[in-house]
């Protein structure tokens, strides 16, 4: 004897149930696959951001070297004008008493340059940008902290650093001969140098540092 067929209505009640199970599966298969996609796009952004903190540190850590090349170019014109007095322009005129556009320096302070703009580093035509082992490209810009540029120090109302203490100070006294006035530095002072640093790196890094020199 043959077993007697399902009614209609209880095959109608098992297909529903098995679309109802096919449909769940469904969604949370796409909510896997959207859960897996967010974690992947949450691993590449924390390495790029960790890839750009890296190239950043690395901008950074090179602009030492410029600051560097800035004190040795301060050094080698203040050797090569020994016989000028830089107070008051006598016998000649001191080479840190004028703007060299060129060589990156200027005489004073003048807030009409925008060291964040390109055209004030690709003045520098004398001396060329360095670039280190990790690719990273270095200018420098050097300025006197005075108000009034191309100047004698007596007449730039410059900003000058503490008097010297002793030898193992960090000062340079400047030589107190041939300068009267209110203009004039105490003995042991020299006006305040700040240098600003630009490395230009991989991935469109930039970075600037800045440093006071006396």
């Amino acid at each position: 004897m043959k077993p007697c067929a399902k009614p209609a209505l209880e095959r109608v009640r098992i297909m529903q149930q098995r679309g109802v199970v096919l449909f769940f599966a469904l969604v949370s298969l796409l909510a896997i696959m959207l859960a897996a996609v967010a974690l992947i796009r949450s691993v590449d952004t924390s390495t790029l951001i960790a890839g750009n903190l890296a190239f950043k540190q690395a901008a950074t850590a090179s602009a030492d070297a410029g600051t560097e090349s800035a004190m040795g170019w301060l050094n080698a014109i203040q050797q090569a004008n020994l016989a000028n007095n830089v107070l008051n322009n006598t016998p000649g005129v001191h080479a840190f008493n004028v703007d060299s556009v060129a060589s990156g320096y200027y005489s004073s302070t003048n807030p009409a340059l925008n060291l964040f703009a390109d055209a004030a580093w690709n003045a520098i035509t004398a001396i060329p940008a360095v670039t280190d082992s990790s690719g990273n490209t270095i200018q420098y810009i050097i300025q006197r902290t005075c108000r009034n540029g191309n100047v004698p120090i007596q007449n730039a109302d410059c900003l000058f650093s503490g008097a010297i203490q002793d030898k193992n100070g960090q000062n340079i006294p400047l030589p107190q001969d041939v300068c009267d006035g209110p203009g004039c530095p105490v003995a042991g002072q020299t006006p305040m140098i700040r240098i600003t640093t630009r490395v230009k790196g991989p991935k469109n890094t930039v970075s600037y540092v800045q440093a006071f020199v006396y």
